[in-house]
């Protein structure tokens, strides 16, 4: 599931809970994700959609950080995983998305279970740099250290057509796409010495106006650029 189209209930909530992922990245990963936007409203169909929009970026601070989620959290993301399975007409980002969930309650929740080698990306390959960037910026949540997913793979290999693409992105003022590349620029190596990613990341977070979604990626991106790879 993807955030175009949706109602504005949906992109409010999303936004919200995005919002609520920044503050505990912040935090230091101590808090409850969902206790302030979906928390008490786990069995609502919006709220669960939300955090399907959002994908395994809902327990991102746990990723980074490496802590355990707290438990409503982990409920309320396992719920979003049962509930919105892709279908055989799904997109190939709405397979990769929910493929990434799956792998995070696996990374973080023993009773998680999903296929480690991924759906095929193949895919990604045979796009030029303009769509690869914008394929990748929808599949910015698999973007976290110590990924070896087919996508990051497929990014790995082109890290200049990335780099491309983030400038691109900017100039086009597609905010959300920059801070996607930026995001996968921040874990891939290759990245041109000349781009100046953080200064680039700090312009694209200023522009966008409080976009909760741009901060999480700009922030994302951050971490993993201080703390290193993984």
């Amino acid at each position: 599931m993807e955030q175009s189209g949706t109602s504005p209930r949906l992109a409010g909530v999303v936004h919200d809970l995005a919002s609520e992922v920044v503050s505990v990245l912040r935090d230091g990963g101590h808090s409850s994700v969902v206790g302030g936007t979906v928390g008490t409203l786990a069995d609502d169909r919006l709220s669960l959609a939300a955090v399907r929009v959002l994908g395994a970026d809902v327990l991102l601070p746990s990723v980074l950080t490496r802590r355990r989620p707290l438990p409503d959290d982990l409920a309320v993301f396992r719920r979003a995983v049962l509930t919105y399975a892709p279908g055989a007409t799904s997109s190939e980002t709405t397979v990769w998305s929910h493929w990434a969930m799956t792998q995070t309650l696996h990374r973080l929740d023993v009773s998680g279970t999903g296929a480690k080698s991924g759906p095929d990306a193949s895919w990604l390959d045979a796009l030029d740099w303009p769509r690869l960037t914008h394929q990748l910026s929808l599949l910015a949540s698999l973007a976290v250290p110590g990924a070896d997913s087919g996508v990051a793979q497929a990014a790995a290999r082109r890290p200049v057509d990335v780099a491309r693409g983030f400038v691109r992105a900017v100039r086009r003022r597609d905010w959300l796409q920059a801070a996607g590349a930026g995001r996968w620029l921040s874990v891939i190596d290759g990245v041109p010495g000349t781009l100046g990613l953080d200064t680039g990341l700090e312009f694209v977070e200023q522009m966008a106006r409080g976009d909760a979604r741009v901060r999480l990626h700009v922030h994302a991106a951050r971490h993993i650029r201080a703390g290193g790879r993984g």
